[in-house]
């Protein structure tokens, strides 16, 4: 019988994590006999290798026998492998252990009746609550577990694909009919801690027509991580090709002419990894993207596994380029002077980012079907992800307000 806040109930759950086993490490000391008499060289001389005293000969031809009962040389090294203490076994998990971003989270879980009595039409629920929202994992309220003997189980098995960090709990639940017929409600929970296993810091640099994105990836795990793949996946109008050290020439980003790449290995512990890319517009008629605003290039996709080849998963949010300005006239005839500035939407509205110095830019002339780039000297009043909108464009001869620019989102950082 198990007993809850809601009284003494005839079933009970167990839960037990489902995921790769671990090695089993012994951890007691070994050693090889001849390192107490002899120094590590001593094979390294044939002639004195053979004349080992025989004390020592017969201890070494001891520890070679299986026969001998009396564990005496359980501390010895009968094989070179044994300094690793790998005693060959594999341990199951003993609890939740750390669960990270990216993996798929695998529950075994057993109901069980610890009563002396059969229950009956056992409604299951199990969920994932997190602090932003429920996930169903399994509901049996439509086809009923019909029975339950005593001293019998009920066991299934749920998966959950972690996407969220911070606090989740498991909550299973079990509505049935006890011996006496009365309905009973029992509620269970169990709580694990989702953490991030790595972290990746961008740069974006700019050279004339080319933007360069160095991604550093570092492992936060206590266990070493071997990346499948770290692709990156250009926004519309950019193409991406990764750079290689050993390479010549740079590797195209969708190259399939590799059938099986080895991974790459980022240790346990904070060890990293850089990668680098170099991102062009895929075509000249994309330059007019830069005029609309986006400075969006793309996201990263990294897939990876365990030493025992647990899988896991994230993508991250996109990646933000510089800003650029360009004013570009599609019209047969020369237009112009115009005026740039950053309008507010609302008198109300808090500043986050604002022209530094005068808040009127005069361009000169543009003429027909000619284009010119300008520069805004901004200045941001908060750390993080920032919006820029309302950059209008007039023309002073034809008085004319064109409309503004789509809204900008830049990454505020400080030194």
């Amino acid at each position: 019988m198990s007993t809850t806040q809601q009284g003494t109930h005839s079933l009970a759950f167990r839960v037990m994590r489902l995921c790769k086993p671990s090695f089993h490490v012994e951890p007691p000391f070994r050693l090889d006999p001849a390192d107490l008499f002899v120094g590590e060289d001593i094979f390294d001389d044939p002639l004195a290798a053979a004349n080992l005293p025989p004390l020592l000969s017969s201890q070494l031809t001891k520890s070679m026998d299986s026969s001998d009962l009396t564990y005496g040389n359980r501390f010895l090294l009968h094989h070179p492998s044994d300094a690793m203490g790998f005693s060959g076994l594999l341990l199951l998990p003993q609890s939740f252990g750390a669960i990270y971003l990216g993996e798929t989270f695998c529950s075994y879980i057993s109901i069980n009746n610890n009563s002396n009595f059969e229950v009956r039409d056992i409604i299951i629920k199990a969920e994932i609550q997190t602090e932003r929202q429920r996930i169903l994992l399994l509901d049996t309220s439509k086809s009923p577990v019909e029975s339950v003997r005593a001293g019998g189980r009920y066991d299934f098995i749920v998966e959950h694909d972690v996407k969220e960090l911070g606090a989740h709990t498991l909550v299973c639940t079990a509505l049935y009919n006890d011996n006496d017929g009365e309905r009973k409600y029992l509620p269970q929970f169990f709580k694990f801690v989702v953490a991030n296993p790595l972290s990746v810091r961008t740069k974006v640099r700019t050279v004339k027509e080319t933007t360069y994105l160095e991604a550093c990836i570092e492992n936060h795990t206590k266990s070493n991580l071997y990346m499948d793949q770290v692709e990156f996946e250009p926004a519309p109008h950019w193409s991406a090709t990764v750079l290689k050290a050993d390479e010549l020439h740079p590797a195209d980003n969708s190259s399939t002419g590799e059938i099986f790449k080895p991974p790459i290995l980022i240790r346990s512990g904070g060890g990293i990894h850089n990668y680098l890319y170099q991102l062009k517009l895929a075509s000249p008629d994309s330059a007019q993207m830069k005029v609309e605003g986006t400075n969006i290039l793309g996201k990263l996709q990294i897939t990876w596994r365990t030493n025992l080849g647990e899988p896991g998963r994230l993508q991250t949010q996109q990646i933000l380029g510089t800003v650029h300005l360009n004013l570009t006239n599609h019209t047969d005839r020369e237009l112009g002077p115009f005026e740039v500035q950053l309008s507010q939407n609302s008198a109300h509205e808090e500043k986050k980012v604002m022209i530094n110095g005068l808040q009127t830019m005069v361009l000169p002339q543009v003429e027909a079907f000619g284009s010119t780039d300008f520069h805004l000297s901004l200045i941001a009043t908060k750390l993080g992800v920032q919006r820029i909108s309302g950059i209008t464009v007039s023309d002073t001869t034809e008085k004319k307000t064109y409309d503004p620019l789509p809204d900008v989102e830049i990454f505020v950082e400080s030194d």
